[in-house]
Parts: C-alpha cells; structure tokens; sequence
C-alpha cells in the first residue's frame, strides 16, 4: 500500500523534550528532525551540542529532507553576542519529490509544537543554511 502524501503525521514528545533542552536549558546547540520509517511520526534523528556551523552543515544530508532547530549565536554591533532560534527546513534540490511534498506538507505539524523559533530559513542547498546566509536573517530580526 503506497502512503499518500497528507498532514496526519504525528510529533513524537521526544521532539519537543529535546527542543525545550536546546531552548531553555541550552543542553544542545541543535536538533535534527526525520520521519520515521512508517512515515507516521516526526521524530529526533540527532542532537548535538557542537558550536560549529560546519558541523550542523555536515549532518544535513546531501539528498534527502531534514528539520532543524539551531541556537544560531552571532555577534550584534554595539550588542555584543545575541542567540536566535533557527527553524530550518531542509529539502535538498536532489531529494525525491515523494519525500520533498511530505515533508513540506508536515512542517506546519512540527512548527506548531515547537513554540519559540526566531527565524526560518528554508535550504534547498548547504550555502543556504551556511553561516552568512543564517547571520543575514538573523540580523534583520535581532
């Protein structure tokens, strides 16, 4: 039986237990977020506590689709450092287009629990999500 695409995908309460270690207990410097196998759950595919945008980067994979909150911490002119939760979806121009409709038809299903995100940024490829395209967005808003 083939799934088809919909938004009755639940979120796993792992997701949001690691999400608010990474908002309010700063336990992590990011969450990473896939589907489950059945392709019924969001669930937590890695944390990380790594400071490097390099790192994070790396752990996108290269053709398939992702979800992730990043503490993106910067430096403001005249405000010293400032920290801007960073919702990012991930969906990769090589991804499968099955893959790219569900998990663009589930964002809404993993933002609405995760209450607090500053800024979102949608990667389709890693300049995307590197370092001086996140700090951009994140400038504008801080």
């Amino acid at each position: 039986m083939e799934r088809t695409v919909s938004s009755d995908i639940s979120v796993n309460n792992g997701c949001l237990l690691e999400f608010e270690a990474l908002k309010l207990k700063k336990a992590h410097r990011y969450v990473i977020f896939n589907l489950n196998k059945d392709l019924t759950e969001i669930v937590v595919e890695k944390v990380s506590s790594s400071a490097e945008c390099d790192d994070f980067i790396a752990d996108l994979p290269e053709s398939e689709c992702r979800w992730a909150v990043y503490d993106f911490e910067f430096e403001k002119e005249g405000a010293g450092k400032r920290n801007k939760l960073t919702f990012v979806s991930w969906s990769p121009d090589i991804a499968k287009i099955k893959q790219k409709m569900l998990f663009a038809s589930s964002k809404d299903t993993l933002r609405r629990v995760l209450v607090g995100t500053a800024v979102e940024i949608q990667g389709t490829e890693y300049s995307e999500v590197a370092f001086e395209s996140v700090l951009d967005k994140a400038q504008r808003g801080a």
